[in-house]
């Protein structure tokens, strides 16, 4: 079930990582916009204040975290920071991430698949890891994790990123199976092809404006984010609208 967009997130707490640009800035608006105060984590500070303005200048409110996601010490201390000031935690959006490069395989730098592996599932399960027990505390705790579709289609010369949301989405599984029993629930996000900078690095050649915009994608994973939809370990398929369960190989 997909919620019908018309619900409220007054006095929920909201976590967006990768909250400076694209899909994350987005999602970010959409959930002050609802009521949430967002927690914004990112890198790039003149981002975040760029986001801080438009959220408050809409009535909404947010505590820009700027960090980078491969200090894992400051990872592991955010649920901490969080738990002292807030007690609790309603929604978590593990949405930053790199590409690394597009190559063969056998041709990628060392240095370079340490580092899709550190950004994109390292600091996902730091993620998890503080932020758990907090979404526990929620009357309806959300947490979304993005993916992509190259974790099932395997696409030829994206092996390292295809592997590292493939990764995410087991641990996500994982993670749902464990929490069945609480109110937490947990999914993975395909947001299919969006118009953001890191597709134009991936598809140079593709034209940007045949692709959906970050702001319409990011209005279409809000949805899920309703509590009132229990789903929990599966895939949310963007482009299809749909939840989708997994199936074992053919």
């Amino acid at each position: 079930m997909i919620s019908d967009g018309s619900f409220r997130l007054d006095g929920k707490l909201a976590l967006v990582t990768g909250a400076s640009r694209g899909i994350g800035y987005f999602l970010s608006k959409d959930l002050a916009a609802r009521g949430a105060h967002v927690i914004a984590v990112a890198r790039t500070v003149g981002g975040l204040e760029e986001l801080d303005d438009e959220i408050t200048a809409a009535g909404g409110s947010a505590t820009l975290v700027p960090l980078d996601l491969t200090d894992m010490p400051a990872i592991d201390r955010l649920g901490g920071s969080i738990y002292e000031r807030w007690g609790k935690l309603d929604i978590l959006v593990a949405n930053a991430g790199v590409l690394g490069t597009i190559s063969p395989i056998g041709h990628v730098e060392a240095k370079v698949f340490d580092k899709v592996m550190n950004i994109n599932v390292s600091s996902v399960w730091r993620l998890i890891r503080t932020t758990d027990p907090l979404l526990k505390l929620s009357d309806a705790g959300r947490a979304v994790l993005l993916s992509s579709g190259v974790a099932h289609t395997a696409r030829a010369y994206w092996g390292p990123y295809a592997a590292s949301k493939a990764a995410v989405e087991v641990m996500g599984r994982s993670w749902a199976e464990e929490a069945r029993q609480t109110k937490l629930r947990v999914n993975s996000v395909n947001p299919g092809a969006t118009r953001t900078a890191m597709r134009a690095q991936a598809v140079p050649g593709e034209d940007p404006e045949t692709l959906p915009t970050a702001a319409e994608v990011a209005a279409k994973i809000a949805l899920i984010l309703d509590p009132k939809i229990d789903d929990t370990g599966k895939l949310y398929d963007v482009r299809a609208g749909k939840l989708l369960g997994y199936n074992d190989p053919s």
